[in-house]
């Protein structure tokens, strides 16, 4: 196929997949184990490899479920064995600070011999920042090889969801070293903990706290030791910022029945939590001389005067445990797991359960999947994939391999969702109205088309594994459909591919175009 050909097929594609992106129902009666087994592992993984959809309906859904939920039990040895390529990973964030100041160092450095010099032609600080760009980039390659991967998938499902939760923006001064501790200090182990422990993690994170400004709030009128600072670089007073999200995104919601009086009041308990200077480690720490110490109200909770760091944890146990909480969080899960609006049957069976287990994750998760809401026809297929999941979704459809170079990475940032790069706090949205649009469904399908070809940067493909050639062209589309679709194509689809694959006389080339649409096309994108 031709360059120009190629090109107006994926555009004739993109915009006839705009107009079929439909979901589909399938009665009751017609949801089989190996429909059964599909659902779970678009939902509650980031999509099925090749036969594993059998492998899943032959072991009972139920059972590869509970297994999802106990992932220490879940041998994962070939994803450790990758992790040992991320040099990321061996560096504390003791060391990364201690690196991130001799970089601002170097920075200011060059940023005055260029003022004495007047060279204004290079940009100032683009050579110290260099290794944490570097990182950054190897941080998101990380997620997208865990993601793609991993046994334990639940578990990398949750990691993006408490990640996109608890949002922090990389690109934010030392939120550039800080964000790969707080993936793997803060996020990882709490993903499928109690919530309360999550949110205190979250709260008591240096990369939390500064992207926030927390660490910059401190009660009116304190008197910090200097210890060498200049006075007017010092926090001036409160700073609402953390505490508004806390409540609105974190924890209540928008709707959560809080008043602009306990955004101020929530502020006040948290002044002194801050964060440790780069070469003592940039670590929590509770600044005693920084914290309001008079009385304050919450929720119409009293909180006593003359109290220092613990009124702050007890805080954050009173905010984890409000039913408006367990509400918001519930229906945020079951956004991202059932619906993107949820059916209020899935939301009040996860705040039951939310009640009962003190905010186990995990039980609110079996909540979720043993409510009849998420087995129900009208949520099959019923939502569409962000990019991230669109792109490790389509690596483990084809049983390709990524490598630790950040270009997979950069392809998801292409597709309009940069890991670890949203500035708002709010995090990427879930639902379809953000990711569909003919401009968007045109690249998913070139990086399917490439993909499938062998061609796409960052990861290695082999379709001698997943589709055998066979020059019959009927043939291969019932493979394709069977063996990367798990049986979902459409007659709409399968007569879309027999088109294209019409004047192909490669049965290489044929094989490659046939999955590449079938990963660009419909079907590929709903879950």
């Amino acid at each position: 196929m031709t360059a120009r050909r190629h090109v107006a097929t994926t555009a004739r594609l993109a915009t006839v997949l705009l107009a079929v992106l439909a979901p589909w129902r399938l009665d009751a009666q017609s949801l089989s184990p190996r429909d059964s087994a599909l659902h779970a592992l678009n939902r509650l993984a980031f999509g099925p490899r090749p036969g594993e959809v059998d492998r899943v309906a032959g072991l009972g859904v139920m059972r590869w479920i509970d297994q999802q939920l106990e992932p220490e039990r879940v041998p994962d040895d070939r994803l450790a064995e990758r992790e040992r390529a991320f040099k990321l990973l061996d560096l504390g964030r003791e060391e990364l600070a201690l690196r991130y100041g001799d970089a601002l160092r170097e920075r200011r450095e060059m940023q005055r011999n260029m003022a004495a010099s007047g060279d204004t032609a290079r940009r100032p600080g683009a050579g110290p920042m260099r290794e944490f760009r570097q990182l950054g980039g190897e941080l998101q390659q990380l997620a997208v090889v865990r993601a793609a991967l991993s046994e334990r998938q639940l578990r990398e499902v949750m990691v993006d969801f408490w990640t996109n939760h608890f949002n922090v923006f990389v690109g934010k001064g030392a939120d550039r070293f800080l964000t790969p501790s707080y993936i793997e200090q803060t996020i990882r182990p709490h993903a499928l903990g109690r919530f309360e422990d999550l949110l205190i993690a979250t709260a008591q994170s240096p990369a939390m706290l500064f992207y926030l400004d927390n660490a910059q709030s401190i009660a009116p009128g304190s008197v910090p030791p200097m210890r060498g600072r200049r006075p007017d670089r010092m926090p001036q007073g409160i700073n609402e910022n953390y505490a508004r999200e806390l409540l609105e995104l974190h924890t209540l919601g928008v709707d959560g029945g809080y008043t602009q009086q306990d955004v101020i009041a929530v502020a006040r308990i948290l002044t002194g939590w801050g964060i440790e200077r780069p070469q003592q480690g940039a670590g929590f720490t509770f600044r005693d001389w920084a914290h309001d110490r008079g009385e304050k109200t919450v929720l119409g909770v009293r909180f006593p005067g003359g109290h220092g760091m613990d009124e702050g944890v007890r805080l954050l146990k009173l905010l984890a445990n409000q039913h408006a909480t367990m509400h918001h969080v519930s229906r945020k899960l079951c956004a991202r797991l059932v619906a993107d609006e949820p059916p209020d049957g899935c939301v009040d069976a996860a705040v039951d359960a939310w009640h009962r287990t003190n905010g186990d994750i995990r039980a609110v998760l079996r909540a979720i999947v043993a409510a009849p809401d998420f087995w129900a026809p009208q949520v099959l297929h019923a939502k569409v994939k962000t990019p991230f999941e669109f792109v490790v979704s389509a690596v483990r459809a084809t049983g390709a391999e990524p490598d630790d170079t950040p270009r997979l990475a950069q392809v998801v940032a292409r597709l309009g969702q940069p890991l670890y790069l949203q500035p708002a706090p709010t995090g990427y949205p879930e639902t379809q109205a953000q990711w569909v649009n003919s401009g968007a469904l045109l690249g998913r399908m070139n990086v399917a088309v490439a993909l499938a070809a062998g061609r796409l940067p960052g990861v290695t493909t082999n379709l001698d594994a997943v589709v055998p050639l066979t020059a019959d062209r009927s043939q291969l589309t019932d493979l394709v459909n069977g063996r990367v679709l798990s049986g979902t194509m459409t007659a709409h689809t399968r007569d879309v591919i027999r088109r294209q694959l019409a004047d192909v006389n490669d049965p290489m080339q044929a094989r490659a175009l046939a999955v590449g649409l079938a990963i660009g096309g419909p079907e590929f994108q709903r879950q």
